[in-house]
Formats: C-alpha cells, structure tokens, sequence
C-alpha cells in the first residue's frame, strides 16, 4: 500500500499520463519520432531525479518513488516509460553509484533534471545475456594516460538523442589465465571515433530511442574509468539487479493499461444487443487480467521495499521481473482478443501495449535469466 506521498506522486504521474502523453504518443509511435516535449515536461515535473539527493539536484527519493512513476506512464504508453527507466537505472545510477566525486559534479546534476540524457553501454551485436563474452576493448595508453576504446554496442537506450551526452561503455581492459577483466569507461557524446548507428526498425517501443554505438579507436582520459578498474562486471550486475525492478513496474503498468482498455471497451461495445461487458466470458477475461496484475504489483513492491531498506534483493527482483514481464505478455493478448479486429488497428492502445509487451521478456535480463538468478539464490 503507498503512502500519502507516494500515492500524490502516483496520481500527478497519472494525471500527466492522461492528459499530456495519451493525445500525442500515438502519433509518434506511427512516425518513430522521440518525444523531445513530453521528456522536457518530465524533466520540469522532477521525475528523472527522484531517487537522487538533492545535493545533485534530485528530489530526495527513493527507488520505490521512480517505480511509482514508471508504472503510471506505463499504463499509457512504454516509449515514454522506458526513457525514464533507462535514463535513471541505466544511466544517470551508475554514476551515482559507482562514480568519483569529480564524476558526480560533471554529470549528475545534468543528468538528475533531465536536461540531459545518459546511456549504458552493455550489450553486443554478437553477445546478449553472455555479457562476459564481451569483445569490446579498452588499452589504457600510459604515454598519454587515455584509455583507447575499439568495439561495438547494440540496442543502446537513450544513446542518440540530442540531449544524450555520456554513454557509460563496459570494456575488456585486460586478461589473466583466459579470465576477462571487464570495467566500465564513460565516454562522452562527441569523441572522435563515437559513432551512433542509424536507429533501429524495431516491433514495438516506436517512440523511443534505441541504436547500435561502434567505437573506432575512440580516446578518453584514464580518469573517465567509472569505479575500479575490473569491478565491471560486479558494476553491471548491480545495475540490472535494480533496472529489474523498474521494468517489473513498467511491465505491471503495461498489464494494468491492458485492463483499463478491456474495462473501457467492454462498457461500449455492444453485441447481441448488450454491452459485450455483460458476457461471463469476458467477464472472467478481465478478471484475470486484475489478478495477474496486482501480484505483479505486489512482486515489484517487495523488491523495492527490500531495496530501498538496504536488505538483500536480487531473487525478488529477478521473481518480480520474470513475473511481470510474463503476465504483460498475457494481459496484452487479452486485451487484443478483447478488442476482436479493432485490437489489431493500431488508433487503440492495447496495438501499442501488444507490441510493446514482448520486449519485457527480454530486455534487461531474459525470463531464462532470471530463471537462472531465482534458482541460483535458492542454492541450485
């Protein structure tokens, strides 16, 4: 159950949802364009500095605040959802965690207003889930104390926006006896030898901004090395650890935006001279659409209390990710046998909320992933 402050938050996340994302985000889904107004109204309103103190300019929040707010702009559309994900747990977090205070200063407070965006650099063209397969190469140059970056990064979130402006890069620095050392190197938007892709054609997330990054003898200070040299991989775990919560939040939002179409719909379509909403089957459909989207909801806000609090966290959010990611799935296939043909045009949201569900199952960790975490944490 939320708090008066988290329940004023959920509702001014709502209102803004409905009111300034529903009439537009349709046609920027068509034309995959960015929605460069709505983030910049976001930005204005704090959210991309809620879990960030307010020495950077954030709001004093937690974690659980930002997942709030994801799942209420999930409810309406997963574009605007994950640029606020990504932009927090992938990008500005590692910062925030891992960074220097030199690090902090230059980049935090641009990143926790939301004026600017940042990304993390993890996944390869050839290596998905095995990021330890990682070929992307960093050679730290001691004549001139840069490291020099070679290699290529795939589906990047948030990496070729115009207000992108660092992408926190994980790169082979070393090996010994065949063991990668992998650590994270910011490079910022710009350097020589950075270059964005063309952005990808992809089935859903239309109106968000994902490339390929490729890095040709790409030169940054020694000091851009973002934590400990080797502590990469450690780095990168912690991040996906909390990014699953959040994308449990925008799954459990995708599944509520499900049921709140299906309610909507049943209500006015009639066949058989009745609203189809008087049919058991139906009935029963969204029914189950509620049941699978409140435990989802309560999965993710036992994750988020545990890590908010300090306690240990990584199998609830591994079970809150798997079980959220699924049951959107599920609730989006509903919804759209729901809808019959209309379902399949795609002026409804539950078209959007279809295509943008599957991508839930595998972004940040596959459902095998986190298969593999549950079992693992359980001694297997």
């Amino acid at each position: 159950m939320l708090n008066e402050e988290q329940e004023a938050l959920r509702q001014t996340v709502a209102e803004f949802a409905h009111e300034v994302v529903a009439p537009v985000i349709a046609e920027h889904y068509e034309k995959h364009t960015f929605p460069y107004d709505i983030i910049r109204q976001m930005s204005k309103m704090g959210l991309f500095g809620l879990p960030f103190p307010e020495q950077y300019g954030g709001m004093g929040g937690d974690y659980f605040a930002l997942c709030v707010a994801i799942e209420e702009l999930a409810r309406v559309d997963s574009s605007v959802a994950i640029t606020l994900e990504a932009a927090v747990s992938l990008g500005a977090m590692p910062i925030y965690r891992f960074g220097t205070e030199e690090q902090k200063a230059t980049w935090l407070p641009q990143l926790v207003t939301g004026e600017a965006l940042a990304a993390f650099g993890l996944t390869e063209p050839g290596f998905g889930s095995d990021a330890g397969g990682a070929q992307t190469r960093a050679v730290l140059d001691k004549a001139s104390n840069e490291w020099v970056i070679n290699g290529s990064k795939a589906f990047i979130t948030n990496s070729g926006t115009d207000v992108t402006v660092v992408v926190a890069v994980a790169a082979v620095t070393g090996e010994t006896d065949g063991r990668k050392e992998i650590s994270i190197i910011l490079v910022p938007s710009g350097t020589p030898g950075f270059h964005v892709q063309p952005g990808y054609s992809k089935v859903g997330w239309c109106a968000s901004d994902t490339h390929e990054l490729t890095f040709d003898d790409v030169r940054v200070p020694a000091a851009n090395l973002l934590g400990n040299r080797g502590r990469g991989f450690a780095q990168f775990l912690q991040t996906l650890d909390e990014g699953r919560i959040a994308i449990a939040a925008l799954a459990t939002g995708l599944a509520q935006g499900c049921v709140d179409e299906s309610l909507r719909y049943a209500k006015q379509r009639h066949a058989f001279g009745q609203p189809i909403g008087n049919f058991q089957a139906i009935q029963f459909k969204i029914a189950d659409m509620e049941v699978r989207t409140h435990t989802a909801r309560l999965a993710w806000h036992d994750a988020a209390a545990r890590l908010v609090r300090g306690a240990d966290f990584k199998r609830q959010a591994a079970i809150a990710k798997l079980h959220a990611s699924e049951i959107a799935v599920t609730n989006a296939r509903e919804a759209t046998q729901i809808h019959g043909g209309y379902g399949f045009m795609n002026e409804f949201p539950v078209a959007r909320f279809w295509r943008d569900s599957k991508i839930l199952e595998i972004g940040e960790g596959t459902s095998e992933v986190q298969r593999m975490v549950i079992a693992r944490d359980l001694g297997l």
